[in-house]
């Protein structure tokens, strides 16, 4: 409902966003409103703030999740430019590509790991317990991440049904399960990764690294592959690169079962 007068007033003052970006940013301001408004009720500030208490005193935690995540990627690009041996991949466009997103990177890793993992990861624990918490907050990621229009275009004027329309492609996906599966574990895998992160270290750090490396990877991916076609089993189908192959779910696999081992290692090593 309100995301056309949003839509609207943004094009009076002369800017030019497609929709569903100010669809998801109204979406986004309306539920941090209604998380400040049940705060106390909800314990947001308090979850949110242990979570991610310490940000200068974790900055080893955050560089060992952001090199567990570009290890993993480095593989996964390797493992796409030996399965396409005479294309020409390029990888100083991968790094030009991935230092132009590192804001958003940050920003993004910042803001869902807060929500998803010191807010929702550890609301869900006191209930659920650790585990049922962390299969819950996972698959809730998972659906949440796959809620997405389609295509991006753009309104002039005010169009009351907008909202309306934009929110039902965005549920577009999941009336296809069979296309969306593979998306669907993909991001079930990677929210049960970030969520072991969060559930072995007590805050968002490591977590918060590994997710900006990811985000790097698949915002650095189209300028890597540079048209190629590498295989489904590790390019994946679908608008989301990467996570929707069977090599991105082994990999998350992977760092679950090194991640106690790392953590060991890290706690050994502090002060």
């Amino acid at each position: 409902m309100v995301a056309p007068f949003a839509a609207a007033a943004v094009a009076a003052l002369g800017f030019r966003f497609p929709f569903p970006r100010i669809f998801d940013r109204v979406a986004m301001a309306a539920l941090l409103a209604a998380l400040l408004i049940a705060s106390r009720r909800l314990r947001f500030a308090a979850l949110v703030r242990t979570g991610c208490a310490n940000p200068r005193a974790n900055l080893g935690r955050f560089a060992t999740g952001l090199a567990i995540a570009l290890g993993a990627l480095a593989l996964l690009f390797a493992l796409a430019a030996a399965a396409v041996p005479r294309h020409q991949f390029r990888p100083a466009a991968v790094l030009f590509r991935a230092a132009t997103h590192v804001p958003a990177a940050l920003a993004i890793a910042l803001i869902e790991e807060a929500f998803f993992r010191a807010f929702l990861l550890a609301g869900m624990r006191t209930e659920f317990g650790a585990r049922g918490a962390l299969l819950l907050s996972s698959a809730f990621y998972a659906i949440v991440h796959l809620l997405r229009s389609p295509a991006h275009y753009y309104l002039t004027g005010y169009h009351p049904a907008a909202g309306a329309h934009n929110l039902a492609a965005s549920a577009a996906m999941l009336d296809h399960p069979a296309a969306a599966a593979p998306a669907l574990l993909g991001l079930f895998l990677l929210g049960v990764a970030l969520g072991e992160a969060f559930l072995l270290t007590g805050n968002i750090w490591m977590g918060a690294g590994m997710h900006a490396g990811f985000v790097l990877g698949a915002k650095s991916w189209g300028a890597f592959v540079n048209g190629a076609r590498p295989p489904h089993w590790i390019a994946g189908p679908g608008p989301v690169p990467l996570i929707a192959a069977p090599a991105a779910w082994i990999a998350a696999l992977t760092i679950c079962a090194m991640l106690p081992r790392i953590t060991r290692r890290a706690r050994a090593q502090e002060p």
